[in-house]
């Protein structure tokens, strides 16, 4: 896991501190969708864009639904409209 917090529940999802009951709720309320998901608790939002913590859901999404792991799509990768080159994003972090 990713972490405790102060409760004594795993952080899946360290850049936003998303722990599993709050994962385990929102399945729990109906929404099974990783899609869904990530729009109501911002995972795989942070720094990290999900390498970690998409996983870790999908395999909660897996156990609270009963569906195989296999069967669950992951999220959509969102790159940018229009592709610019990497000495512009550079420029705009100096």
């Amino acid at each position: 896991m990713q972490g405790i917090d102060k409760r004594g529940d795993p952080i899946i999802c360290r850049c936003n501190d998303v722990t599993e009951s709050e994962i385990v709720e929102v399945i729990r309320k109906g929404f099974t969708d990783i899609e869904e998901i990530k729009r109501l608790l911002r995972i795989g939002m942070g720094p990290c864009q999900g390498r970690t913590c998409i996983p870790l859901v999908m395999r909660i999404i897996a156990r609270e639904t009963g569906v195989n792991v296999e069967g669950i799509a992951p999220p959509t990768s969102r790159p940018p409209i229009i592709p610019i080159p990497i000495e512009v994003a550079r420029k705009a972090a100096e």
